[in-house]
This record gives C-alpha cells, sequence and structure tokens, in this order.
C-alpha cells in the first residue's frame, strides 16, 4: 500500500523489535511505523530505545486496545501517534504524511480513551504545570489535545499556520516537552482538560 502511495519509499521492514532497531539505525528512516505487539522486544519497548538516539525519527505506534498499559508512557517518550490497526488507509496514509512533516495526527478517541485510563496517575517526571501561559496559549494547547493538525487549529482561531506552527513549537520548548503527544499528556496531567469533555 505504501510503496503505491506518491511521496513515499520503503527502506526497510522488521519482523521482531530488536531488527527494527537495527533497521532503523542502518536506513535513518523519516518515519517508523510500528506495531505494538511484535516478538523478541515489544513494539513499545523498540519505540523508546529508538527514540533515545540522536536525531532520532517520528514514530507512531500501531495499537488494537487490547493492553495499553504502556502506551500512556510512549508518548511520554516522545512517540509522535497512534492509529488504530482497524483504521481505513487513507487514516493510516494521513497519519505518516502528518508525522513527516512535523505535524501529528493523533485520533481524538485514541488520545481520550489513553488519558481517560491514566488520568491522576502519579509520576515523578509529570510535565510542569501550565500557569502562567497566556490564554492564547492554553487556546492551541486545548486544540492539540483535541487532535487537531496545524492547519485545523488555524481554521479554528483564524490565524495562519505558520502562526500556529510557532506558537507550538515555543510551547514545547518552554515546557520542556519532546513532542506535541507529550503536550496533550502535559494538558490532561495539569488538568487543563479532563477526560470525556471537549476542549
Amino acid at each position: 500500500m505504501l510503496e503505491a502511495e506518491p511521496g513515499f519509499e520503503m527502506v526497510a521492514e522488521a519482523s521482531n523489535g530488536e531488527d527494527a532497531i537495527t533497521a532503523v539505525r542502518d536506513a535513518r528512516p523519516d518515519v517508523v511505523l510500528m506495531d505494538i505487539q511484535m516478538p523478541r522486544l515489544d513494539g513499545l519497548a523498540a519505540a523508546r530505545r529508538i527514540l533515545a538516539d540522536v536525531d532520532p525519527p517520528k514514530v507512531i505506534m500501531m495499537t488494537t486496545f487490547g493492553t495499553d498499559d504502556n502506551l500512556y508512557a510512549a508518548l511520554r517518550a516522545g512517540v509522535s501517534g497512534f492509529v488504530l490497526k482497524t483504521s481505513p488507509p487513507e487514516q493510516l496514509i494521513a497519519a505518516l504524511r502528518a508525522a513527516a512533516g512535523g505535524d501529528a495526527l493523533i485520533d481524538p478517541a485514541v488520545t481520550t480513551r489513553l488519558i481517560s485510563a491514566f488520568a491522576g496517575r502519579s509520576d515523578p517526571a509529570t510535565p510542569p504545570a501550565l500557569a502562567g501561559l497566556s490564554d492564547a496559549q492554553l487556546d492551541v494547547i486545548k486544540l492539540v489535545a483535541r487532535g487537531l493538525t496545524n492547519r485545523q487549529i488555524s481554521q479554528t482561531l483564524a490565524v495562519p499556520d505558520r502562526t500556529v506552527a510557532a506558537m507550538i513549537g515555543a510551547l514545547l520548548e518552554h515546557l520542556a516537552l519532546h513532542d506535541r503527544a507529550q503536550l496533550v499528556v502535559a494538558a490532561y496531567e495539569s488538568g487543563l482538560i479532563t477526560p470525556g469533555t471537549r476542549a
């Protein structure tokens, strides 16, 4: 499917987590699509090791909501998003294109269910509180937490795409976060967004 899609080039494949790490280090892809369930080393552990490397690729996880206990940790580690194995091909392509472009496509259903499962969890590595941010910055975080892309946020707020990208970049730097997916986690952990509500 990907080989037939314009703009994509498959540079490597792997059947287990250990081989995936080796393949990523050899091929240096821009985006990695990782199955959460893999032999020898599961996809989450492999993703954490890949993301710990210098200048890592974007990583998108495929999940089925069977056992989500480690998905929260994966978001914290910098995974760029999740797609369901039952998602239509066009959604998978959209997620890969978004990640390749430095954006992220996190299905709101995935985000809501994931954060719902871990709401209120205490963690010594909890991101800093969002206190002190402007209303405009908080609005952007809320929209990111809903799973909107930069273009959708720009349309919602009636500001240029580049302004949204700059604001998100500044927020990530200010909050010392790796990825917009971690910004979603920060929004829920800080109480800015609560599970089951709309931003």
